[in-house]
């Protein structure tokens, strides 16, 4: 039998030499081109590339893959997989090519402050020092979902009567610009010049005016919007308005419960998280989404930083309940006051929850009894002639 020879393949030519410039005093130095490992390129992520309810998605995901011991990198490398927003999808590779060229997933979340703020972030490096990624993603879960579920409840409680406002005053507005006009021309035909009743009158005028200027009527309302959109955007309309919503009747104690069960629950996450008080108080300020939350935990953040505790200089603010100062002041002297601020949080997301299901059952009938009372007013003005001509053909 004939022997079989293996013939190794030939090797690659080695990279062939450049010459530098020659350096004063020496010869031309040689060197090898080295390469490096290649980042893929990625697509262009434009606007934000992921909500908070997907974001509360993808950290529960995470952080069972996490808790389960597989490692972060090729957890999100399996999330990356079934991910179907593309935007989303981009944010999560970049953050595992970080983590391949030696980063740490911290490093690459801040890399996209759109889909991840600073809460998140600090969060994440809190627990990547401390050795509990897993631990710490768990809370961040609990944290995004609560927040997703408050949100919720907050936005169904006003979504509803925006609603019904827009579809009383599109109703209103088609029977006064459309609907009014032509009983008008009936009733003068039929009156023969004789005067309308007063209701009748008040509101035949008032269509005459809205259809005579339906365009000055709808650029005043752009502009009314502009100005209060401007107004909202300025430092003093944001104090005025963020006023208002913790002090207007009924609706502020909801938005100041809201406030509260968000300002506890992030400070107690971070805490509990192992961020450093002043930075996790630095935090808190800055997602605190209410102007005036922001300076009542920013005088905190300075008496703190002066050797003070938390509960004193927040219960001077005259902004939170006194229960909630109480019970600060409980968690720090025991050496408990991350889960007493999570145990807050807790009781207020409740709160909420109480008061929205109270707002809405409210609202409801209120809505539907204006919105009739609005339509009874045209259809009875409306009828008012006819009865008066009824009453005359039978004299």
């Amino acid at each position: 039998m004939a022997k079989l020879s293996v013939r190794a393949a030939p090797a690659a030519p080695p990279p062939s030499p450049t010459f530098a410039a020659k350096a004063p005093g020496r010869g031309p130095t040689m060197t090898f081109p080295t390469e490096g490992p290649k980042k893929k390129r990625r697509g262009i992520v434009i606007g934000r590339p992921i909500n908070a309810k997907g974001q509360a998605v993808f950290t529960r995901q995470l952080a069972t893959l996490v808790k389960a011991g597989m490692p972060i990198m090729r957890s999100l490398e399996v999330l990356a997989r079934q991910e179907k927003r593309s935007g989303f999808r981009i944010v999560i590779e970049d953050c595992v090519d970080t983590i391949r060229s030696g980063g740490n997933f911290s490093d690459g979340l801040s890399a996209h402050p759109k889909a991840f703020d600073r809460l998140y972030v600090n969060m994440v490096k809190a627990g990547e020092a401390g050795g509990v990624l897993d631990t710490v993603l768990e809370r961040l879960s609990v944290f995004t979902e609560k927040a997703v579920k408050i949100r919720g409840k907050i936005v169904a409680a006003m979504v509803y009567p925006a609603i019904i406002s827009l579809v009383a005053g599109g109703i209103m507005g088609v029977l006064m610009v459309w609907v009014v006009p032509k009983f008008q021309e009936v009733f003068f035909t039929m009156l023969k010049g004789k005067p309308l009743p007063m209701l009748t009158s008040v509101v035949v005028g008032i269509a005459d005016a809205l259809r005579k200027n339906l365009l000055m009527v709808l650029a005043g309302l752009a502009v009314a919007f502009v100005l209060f959109w401007l107004f909202k955007r300025s430092t003093f309309g944001t104090k005025v308005l963020h006023w208002l919503l913790l002090r207007v009747p009924v609706l502020g104690d909801l938005f100041l419960k809201a406030s509260i069960a968000r300002f506890t629950r992030t400070f107690g996450t971070l805490l509990a998280s192992g961020v450093p008080i002043l930075q996790a108080l630095t935090i808190t300020r800055d997602t605190s989404g209410n102007v005036h939350i922001a300076n009542a935990i920013n005088v905190v953040h300075d008496r703190v930083k002066e050797g003070d505790n938390v509960a004193k200089p927040l219960e001077s603010t005259h902004i939170f309940p006194g229960m909630v100062t109480s019970m600060i002041e409980v968690g720090e002297e025991t050496g408990a006051l991350p889960d007493m601020l999570v145990r807050i949080a807790d009781n207020y997301d409740d709160e909420v929850d109480t008061a929205v299901d109270a707002l809405t059952s409210i609202i409801e009938p209120i809505m539907i009894v204006l919105m009739a009372v609005g339509v009874g007013i045209i259809v009875i003005a409306m009828f008012l002639p006819m009865v008066e001509l009824i009453k005359s053909l039978s004299a």
